[in-house]
């Protein structure tokens, strides 16, 4: 049973709900299988929404990347607005903590080192996502896959899509800056993101103890109050601890933060990137978690618009069905062992037909 179709597209089941709509999974008609974001109705007349609706899309359209989930389809126009991404399956990073506990130190690095380049891609397309968070990465069949750019905003963009002081993010994994509402974010942002997701994947908790909305983002404002790194071993702590910078500025690019990650990783794993990248996807993908296209759902469907195919499997010009085939004429074979002749009668007689119903050919 489903839940009707939106773009073409069948809602199989639900996935969750976020700030701006639900997210459903979701089959084409050939069977591709996509997440699908629906934007919530009781939202769709408030001032900017439909923009930053919008935004996303077009954001997904300048990403790339095997790192970060692809744009298949979406109509940001329409009643309800939509987008469909790729379908990664797999449990999120926030899932597969909760449920078997932190990721030992070869995969975190590797895992972030992962996630860097994903970013690296992100921010090459001109974007921030500004919303990085155990929940917004999945653990797929090849690792780690960045979702969820609802609220990426391209870099240098001069028209802003949220009001002035806004606050845009997830406060337990918001950087200082975003706390206080800054308009100028920098990809250092996202680099504040991935530190708080990887203390998290490394420890199992936060960066500030869990409290109320407000005392929280007192505290990420709060210069002298340092995150809580306890439980982060010794060979991150001064890298998380720079990504963690107060100041942006201060904070390492992404590229550098890469090759320290990787550093970290071949040095306590012992082996190599490539045999630790397959690690990473063996030891934290859930394959009980993939969702399969219903069976009612999988055969392709014929586009009510093509025209007839005959039994032969070919169409003329506008519909009309070919002139039955002759039964092929059958010919000796010339000489002893000579393979024998193709028969191509069918041939002529088609080309009759054609020429009969064309006067000006």
């Amino acid at each position: 049973m489903t839940l009707g179709s939106i773009g073409g597209y069948t809602l199989v089941k639900p996935l969750g709900a976020g700030g701006m709509g639900e997210v459903f999974f979701a089959v084409s008609p050939i069977a591709q299988r996509v997440a699908l974001k629906v934007i919530r109705k009781n939202l769709i007349e408030t001032p900017t929404i439909r923009d930053r609706f919008a935004a996303e899309v077009e954001s997904l359209k300048l990403v790339f990347g095997s790192r970060v989930a692809r744009l298949e389809d979406a109509d940001a126009t329409g009643d309800p607005a939509w987008l469909a991404v790729e379908y990664v399956p797999g449990a999120t990073l926030r899932q597969h903590v909760d449920a078997q506990g932190p990721l030992p130190l070869p995969l975190a690095a590797m895992a972030g080192a992962m996630l860097a380049e994903g970013l690296g891609k992100v921010h090459q397309a001109g974007l921030l996502h500004r919303d990085l968070k155990p929940q917004n990465i999945i653990l797929g069949p090849d690792g780690p896959k960045l979702i969820d750019f609802g609220l990426a905003v391209l870099i240098d963009r001069s028209d802003y899509l949220t009001a002035p002081g806004a606050m845009v993010g997830t406060p337990a994994y918001m950087s200082p800056e975003q706390v206080r509402g800054e308009r100028k974010l920098i990809p250092a942002v996202d680099v504040y993101g991935l530190a708080a997701v990887l203390v998290f994947a490394l420890t199992g908790h936060h960066l500030y103890p869990p409290a109320n909305s407000w005392n929280l983002l007192l505290r990420i404002t709060e210069p002298s109050d340092l995150p809580d790194l306890s439980g982060v071993p010794a060979e991150l702590v001064q890298l998380l601890g720079a990504m963690l910078a107060f100041d942006p500025t201060a904070r390492p690019a992404l590229a550098d933060i890469q090759a320290r990650l990787l550093a970290v990783a071949t040095a306590s794993g012992g082996g190599n990137v490539h045999a630790l990248r397959q690690e990473v996807a063996a030891r934290t993908y859930d394959s009980a978690t993939e969702l399969l296209v219903p069976p009612d759902l999988q055969d392709p469907k014929q586009d009510p618009e093509a025209p007839p195919v005959t039994d032969q499997g070919y169409t003329l010009e506008g519909g009309t069905s070919t002139v039955a085939e002759p039964a092929p004429t059958k010919v000796a074979s010339e000489r002893p062992g000579s393979a024998p002749p193709v028969d191509v009668t069918w041939l002529v007689e088609k080309l009759r037909h054609q020429y009969a119903r064309r006067a000006t050919l």
